[in-house]
């Protein structure tokens, strides 16, 4: 029962992992690879908040969220916007910019012991024999909430119909006056939004480390390419065959093998289906 319930957790918080690295690239079709970076970025934005300036958990929160926000449009308008259109040029650029901020960090020494987020939430509760924190439960909470928030944003609201009309056909929705610039800026602003959220849900968990902005970019990808970069119920499986499958790897041959799992899916998905469990690229079969 315990790797039932701990694989559910594990498999949301891959799913969190990409949910913004899925809803760019279903968006605007830009692999965002600065991703990973974005997301442990925004932990120190909240860490900087509450020890550095002393300010309460919510508004470190809601400032973290803003300024990654932030960065995330300026990325795209000051470098994306030059090579839009140009996917091996999108992702030098994307992941140029993730590794010049992980290593940033890096260089600026902000790693250890001391820079971890305090939880969200206090206390744990049992439940059929497993003790289980609410801070884990959070996890589940925001996993929840953020695939039905972004599927009534994008379902029920002009801009979320805008970026639908974007994902469907970029020239259909050019011929009825929808800007793609617009929709890819304001796509990597929610992208990067949506990484900051999940990273106040999952970072109290452990210690926070720029190496970790790597790691996370290795789940999304995997967990993207196995549901289907463009799918967000593939999203929610893919984070599901990836978090049961490193639980089982780590029970058989121990957990310093969990980060193989991600990586061997990728390879398999690629050979086997590339445009992975849900996705909608046929023409990817049919190179296969």
């Amino acid at each position: 029962m315990s790797l039932l319930i701990y694989g559910l957790i594990q498999s949301v918080t891959l799913a969190l992992y990409a949910v913004g690295f899925s809803l760019v690239y279903g968006v605007s079709g830009i692999a965002n690879f600065s991703h990973g970076a974005i997301y442990i970025l925004s932990g120190y934005l909240i860490w900087a908040g509450l020890n550095l300036f002393n300010l309460p958990y919510a508004l470190s929160f809601v400032i973290a969220i803003f300024l990654t926000s932030l960065l995330g449009f300026s990325l795209y308008w000051l470098l994306l916007y030059r090579v839009r259109g140009i996917p091996l040029a999108e992702l030098v650029v994307t992941f140029a910019s993730g590794v010049a901020i992980l290593e940033l960090m890096t260089w600026a020494g902000f790693s250890g012991i001391r820079y971890s987020l305090p939880p969200v939430v206090f206390g744990s509760l049992e439940f059929l024999g497993i003790s289980l924190d609410y801070q884990r439960l959070m996890v589940l909470g925001t996993g929840i909430f953020l695939v039905i928030g972004l599927y009534l944003f994008v379902h029920h609201t002009k801009i979320g119909l805008a970026f639908r009309a974007m994902a469907q056909s970029e020239r259909t929705a050019l011929s009825i006056g929808i800007e793609s610039d617009w929709v890819g800026s304001l796509s990597m602003a929610l992208g990067s939004a949506v990484s900051a959220v999940s990273a106040v849900a999952i970072l109290p968990l452990g210690i926070m480390e720029p190496t970790i902005g790597y790691e996370v970019l290795i789940y999304a990808l995997a967990v993207a390419i196995v549901g289907g970069l463009e799918s967000t119920p593939g999203m929610v499986a893919g984070g599901f065959v990836t978090g049961y499958g490193q639980l089982v790897t780590a029970k058989l041959f121990g957990p310093k093998w969990m980060i193989i799992v991600p990586l061997l899916i990728i390879i398999l998905v690629l050979a086997i289906r590339p445009s992975g469990i849900f996705g909608k690229m046929k023409e990817l079969e049919e190179r296969a």
